[in-house]
């Protein structure tokens, strides 16, 4: 860990070094922009060829290229990703399903399902080999403050000065501050930013499966009455019988399957999957957490902007998170190196509204759709399951329809940052 200075003047500062943190940092290592990322943790999870990381997400399309631009996506193969080329969604209170294949459109796969210490491991990668970013780890942090000042050097015009005061004494400033610490994040409190948020009513289980069956590259949902339960596939040294799991259900309900022995939990979950791919045989230790849903009214202020978590949480039946934080990464980092071009201060609203502007409906627009699945696939009346199953049946006959959700899933082209875009068929 390096020491920070009393005083240390930064061109940004990013606060939270995660994937988003992370990725922000490497898109804008070449600009010139001097650079300080500061993170709580003294060191980051490290990837483990021997044993799989009980959080996974499904990266798209969109987010594959974003890396891929970053030079981090290169070296994650060499880890470990697991490519997926279907995707079976069915209801367990009737006949309703949904089949997806990547030969709909013709693609190479839907997604990829990736550890997230593979991704930010990846991307820490990429940042050492970044002079001008400077990583700090295991500060604490007390609070912020802002200052308006007349820039004079390479930024010209009216900006507004931050500063990150920490636990030892020194004070960091910028004319920037990049808040992407996560979903509880202390600079969106302490930056007085309103939000919008509720509690889902689920807690979410997450766990590594080893099953009878191949996961055959698919990912596998089933809908029931208290929450969805995802199967996510993952190839672990060769071997395609493993799966990642998300189990959302009601608090009650995760606590009694948490409190099982591995035996009968790998029997619950059997049944919960309906054998699709045999029998559970095994399962690594279990981790629970509370879901909800969280957005920011407003992504910036002078000086201070949201990115990733900070800014919004959505229920995790779709994987969209990460991705989401991924688009706000590239987005960011476009206008960001644009305002630098074009010696434009950082900070003001003539830049960070423009990020705002991109990815705010899109966030809103995966947010309330996932509201939406999560109520429709709740405890309804019998009147409500047919019309769902009958729903379901008409989408999977559907071509047109279906290919427009996988092209969704892929990473819809239109409106994203540049480096993010991708050509889909």
């Amino acid at each position: 860990m390096k020491e920070a200075q009393s005083i240390n003047h930064y061109d940004l500062i990013i606060v939270g070094g995660g994937m988003v943190g992370a990725s922000i940092a490497c898109g804008l290592a070449d600009t010139g922009m001097r650079i300080s990322v500061l993170e709580v943790a003294e060191q980051a999870s490290p990837w483990q060829q021997d044993k799989v990381d009980p959080r996974v997400s499904a990266l798209t399309e969109a987010s594959r290229a974003f890396l891929q631009s970053l030079n981090a996506w290169q070296e994650m193969p060499q880890m470990r990703v697991t490519p997926y080329q279907q995707m079976k969604v069915w209801e367990s209170d009737g006949t309703g399903h949904i089949e997806f294949s990547c030969d709909d459109i013709y693609a190479e796969n839907i997604g990829h399902i990736v550890e997230n210490s593979v991704t930010l491991n990846a991307l820490l990668h990429q940042l050492a080999q970044k002079p001008q970013v400077e990583l700090i780890r295991g500060v604490q942090i007390l609070g912020i403050t802002e200052a308006f000042k007349e820039e004079k050097d390479h930024q010209s015009g009216q900006g507004v000065e931050r500063s990150v005061l920490l636990a030892d004494g020194s004070q960091l400033s910028a004319q920037l501050i990049v808040a992407t610490d996560g979903a509880r994040s202390k600079l969106r409190e302490w930056g007085g930013f309103e939000t919008r948020e509720w509690n889902y009513g689920h807690d979410a289980i997450v766990t590594t499966i080893k099953l009878e069956q191949s996961h055959q590259g698919t990912a596998w949902q089933r809908f029931m009455p208290t929450g969805p339960l995802a199967l996510l596939p993952i190839t672990f040294k060769g071997d395609d019988h493993y799966c990642s799991i998300v189990w959302s259900t009601t608090p009650e309900e995760a606590e009694r399957l948490s409190a099982l022995s591995e035996e009968a939990f790998c029997a619950e979950l059997s049944l919960a999957s309906e054998h699709r791919l045999g029998n559970v045989l095994s399962c690594d230790p279990r981790f629970a957490f509370p879901l909800r849903q969280r957005h920011a009214k407003q992504y910036w202020k002078e000086g201070l902007v949201l990115a990733g978590d900070a800014a919004h949480t959505i229920h995790p039946l779709a994987g969209q998170g990460v991705n989401l934080g991924l688009l706000d990464a590239a987005t960011l980092v476009e206008e960001l190196a644009n305002a630098w071009q074009r010696q434009q201060p950082l900070g003001i609203g003539q830049t960070l509204g423009k990020y705002q502007r991109r990815r705010m409906p899109d966030n809103l627009k995966m947010m309330a759709l996932m509201e939406t699945f999560k109520r429709l696939y709740g405890p309804v009346p019998l009147p409500m399951r047919w019309a769902r199953n009958a729903g379901m049946k008409l989408v999977n006959n559907t071509p047109m329809v279906k290919k427009q959700l996988l092209r969704q899933a892929l990473g819809e082209r239109d409106g994203l940052p540049e480096v993010a875009q991708v050509k889909l068929a």
